[in-house]
Formats: C-alpha cells, sequence, structure tokens
C-alpha cells in the first residue's frame, strides 16, 4: 500500500466468506478505516483479527469525515474507506468523500468486491443486455410514481434497493404502473442464511409479499425486466416524444420527433394525440 492513499474497500453484503484476500491485506495495513457504522465494521474487523482505529463516516457527516480523511493522507497515512456492506459509493456514503480527497490531490485506489445489485443480476436470469441501477426510489408516494413513470420508457432491465419497511408499497406501485408482460425479481437476504430469490410476472409482486410475513424481511434488491416491445415506437422514440411534447404544440412536437429519431412523422403524430388524449 501506498502512504497518502485512501483505497476503496468492497465488504461483504452478508456471508463474511466473501471477502477478498486484497481487501484482507488492506484493511490490514491501514493506518485508520473510514466507516459507514463503526460498530458494524468492528464486528468484521474483530471477525479477521484486524485492529485498525476506525472512525465514523455516514450520511450525515461525511463532508466533515471527509476533512479528517484528508488530513490522514497529508499525514503519510493510508486511510481505507468502507461502507457497512457492499461498496461505498453505490447508494451507501462514500461519494463525497472519494470527490474531496480527489480534489486535494490524494490518490484514490479502488478495490472490487461484493455489490447487492450485481449479485442479484447474475441469479436472476433475465434477457436484457442492459441494466440500470435506479437505488432506492423515493419514499413519498408521488415522488415515487413519478419516478417510476420517468424509469418507464429507459429500454432496459430496472434494478432496485429497497427496505422492509417499503417494500410492500413499492412493489405494489411497480405493478401498478409498469407494462404486466414485465418479469420481476425479488432478491432478499442476498448471501445470508435465509437468502430468496423469486423471479415472477410483476403483477404477482403484491401477492406474493402477501403471502408470507418472512417475504417482507430483510434488505431486498428488486429487478424489473426492461419493456417490451411496442408496436411501431420503440422506446427511446416513446421518450423524446413525450418530451418534447410537454414544451411544444402536438404538430410541432410530432415534425421535431421525426426529425430527432427518423420514424415517420405521421406515426409519431397519431401517438402524439394518444398521448395527449390518454
Amino acid at each position: 500500500m501506498d502512504i497518502g492513499t485512501l483505497y476503496v474497500v468492497a465488504t461483504p453484503i452478508g456471508n463474511l466468506g466473501d471477502i477478498s484476500q486484497r481487501a484482507l491485506e488492506t484493511l490490514r495495513a491501514a493506518d485508520a478505516i473510514a466507516c459507514e457504522d463503526t460498530r458494524h465494521t468492528r464486528h468484521l474487523l474483530d471477525h479477521f483479527g484486524i485492529r485498525a482505529p476506525a472512525f465514523a463516516l455516514h450520511q450525515h457527516n461525511e463532508r466533515e469525515a471527509a476533512e479528517k480523511v484528508i488530513a490522514l493522507l497529508a499525514a503519510g497515512k493510508r486511510v481505507a474507506l468502507v461502507s457497512d456492506a457492499g461498496t461505498p459509493g453505490i447508494s451507501d456514503p462514500g461519494a463525497k468523500a472519494v470527490a474531496a480527497v480527489r480534489a486535494a490531490g490524494y490518490p484514490v485506489v479502488p478495490l472490487p468486491g461484493p455489490s447487492a445489485a450485481s449479485v442479484a443480476l447474475s441469479a436472476a436470469g433475465l434477457a436484457d443486455e442492459r441494466f440500470l441501477f435506479a437505488g432506492f426510489l423515493p419514499a413519498k408516494v408521488g415522488a415515487r410514481g413519478t419516478a417510476i413513470a420517468e424509469l418507464a420508457v429507459v429500454p432496459a432491465a430496472l434494478v432496485f434497493y429497497e427496505a422492509p419497511h417499503r417494500v410492500e408499497e413499492t412493489v405494489a406501485d411497480l405493478a401498478a404502473r409498469l407494462e404486466p408482460a414485465r418479469t420481476l425479481v425479488i432478491a432478499r437476504e442476498l448471501t445470508k442464511h435465509f437468502e430468496q430469490i423469486a423471479v415472477m410476472p410483476l403483477p404477482e409482486g403484491p401477492a406474493w409479499l402477501a403471502a408470507d410475513a418472512n417475504r417482507r424481511r430483510g434488505e431486498f434488491v428488486l429487478i424489473v425486466s426492461g419493456p417490451p416491445p411496442r408496436e411501431g415506437l420503440d422506446a427511446e422514440t416513446e421518450r423524446v416524444l413525450k418530451a418534447l411534447l410537454a414544451e411544444l404544440p402536438t404538430k410541432q412536437a410530432a415534425k421535431l420527433a421525426a426529425e430527432i429519431t427518423d420514424q415517420p412523422k405521421n406515426a409519431l403524430y397519431q401517438r402524439a394525440l394518444e398521448i395527449k388524449g390518454g
């Protein structure tokens, strides 16, 4: 390990056996470890006999903690950054600290490792060639509905994280606002003792969760397959047309959309009328 360097270290999302040899070597050689929750990380460090001092770096103190990281790096120390589970900066604290360290001129070295999103995708068996990681949807109903509507036309599988106390309403919203032909993957407690990965038609999601209280426990990754093919307009053309309709009259929006997408103007105009009418 080089002095004056920040190491971004991915840690297990459940099974401690998933930690890499390189991650262990880095944590053992670190002069200090910045972590989301010192109590949680101490359990990991104690398990592997690592005695490096740890300090908190979480969403409520990240800017201040980043200053401490930079001060340590300025003193020639080696600092490791971890979150409670998975990869820092991916729906977890860390991104602001990394940006501050880079801005201060110190090197940042990433160590690959576990991420709940990639773990769930690897076992989903979906045919989509692309995916979009959307993280946590908004907690408020209106904002969540708006976010789902914006994501509905993305031509890729959608990957979400969700907490147990919101998973029912989130799955219900996904089922209500997205096409019923889509597939839903519910992955909970990944790599842990009660790991469960269920694949089903999207409309069946709410009933599946309601059937057993145990299915609503743990941390969740939700994956929804990409939108089914539309007759006439593809998802990207639909997105462009809707964006233009929000700002322009129908005929003008259809004409400009035809120029942008190279799709027939008449088809775009008819679809624009449907959107306006609906």
